[in-house]
């Protein structure tokens, strides 16, 4: 692995605009002569979910598949899930690529009949979109983007070695944030500290609720949330001016303040996630029988925020960066 430098915020948005470049959207929807018609439902718009889109996309024309994909973001809203999934059925869509947990669920809810890829869900068993991960017995298959939560709280214990509490931070609404957290505790417990829990159940709360952890919390854990991550520089605000350091659960979230994580590349999981999709569209494989697919461990990388290391006083030349 090798340690990166993160960009300014504002570096990392110009790049998440430009990755959506020609990954189509709802507007060119149907204009082209492709020959399947693809509908992608996205929980919200943060750097990890954006890049799992255009792994998808891209890796679709990899595979050979011509398509007119309509894209359609929920930006956060539940309901708004509910309404684009509806539409994708009613449009009879030749396959649905669901993006996070809330979409995915959205749109299994609507239909037994169209096959859905999902990307960006922890557990899909557990969110009870698949009978079982191996098998998933339903018309969803996809990927996971559980992380290393086991090397993240190492990580964690690395970098803040004094670290007596640590706050779990994530939205109660979300069954992926949930299913870490509980790995988070166990993991916290075993390399002998305790942890506080915190929760959210919309972006309103964020500060209010880091604020709460001040003085109560020695530093913050935070899965790969989609709420989290998309008020992450908020989360990071008061966290940083307030000197507690934060270990996230995807490399977007060190972007926008996070201090560091051992995290899995979404634009990979997206790529992956087409492949599967390629079969099933060509005919090669059905989801029920496709189990869920994951990206190797061993390869997630290190990512650390060299200028929020700086501002919390935090060495970091001291980390093994190398395999």
């Amino acid at each position: 692995m090798k340690l990166k430098k993160i960009l300014a915020m504002t570096m990392a948005s110009a790049m998440v605009a430009g990755m959506l470049a020609g990954c189509g959207s709802s507007s060119d929807s149907g204009s082209g002569k492709g020959k399947y018609n693809v509908g992608v439902i996205q929980l919200t718009e943060h750097v990890a979910l954006d890049a799992a889109n255009k792994g998808f996309c891209d890796g679709l024309k990899e595979e050979g598949i011509d398509a007119n994909i309509d894209q359609q973001n929920a930006q956060g809203d539940q309901s708004a899930c509910d309404t684009i999934a509806s539409k994708f059925v009613n449009d009879k869509k030749d396959l649905v690529l669901a993006i996070a947990t809330p979409a995915a669920q959205a749109i299994a809810g609507k239909t037994e009949d169209i096959p859905i890829c999902i990307t960006a869900v922890t557990d899909p068993a557990e969110a009870g979109l698949v009978d079982s991960n191996d098998k998933p017995g339903t018309n969803v298959t996809g990927t996971s983007d559980l992380t290393p939560v086991k090397e993240q709280i190492s990580l964690l214990k690395q970098l803040i070695p004094d670290c007596k509490t640590v706050g779990i931070l994530y939205n109660s609404a979300e069954d992926n944030s949930l299913f870490q957290a509980e790995i988070a505790k166990k993991e916290i417990e075993a390399n002998g500290m305790t942890y506080k829990v915190y929760t959210v159940s919309n972006s309103n709360e964020i500060q209010t609720v880091v604020e709460s952890m001040v003085g109560k919390v020695d530093a913050i854990y935070i899965p790969t949330d989609n709420m989290i991550a998309a008020g992450m520089s908020t989360v990071s605000m008061v966290a940083t001016e307030n000197k507690i350091p934060c270990i996230v659960g995807e490399s977007g979230m060190v972007d926008n303040g996070g201090l560091a994580t051992y995290g899995i590349d979404y634009y990979n999981l997206g790529k992956m996630t087409a492949k599967m999709a390629a079969k099933i569209l060509k005919g090669e494989a059905s989801p029920e029988d496709m189990p869920i697919e994951y990206l190797d461990a061993a390869k997630c990388e290190l990512q650390v925020n060299e200028e929020i290391a700086k501002e919390l006083g935090i060495d970091v030349s001291g980390l093994d960066i190398e395999k």
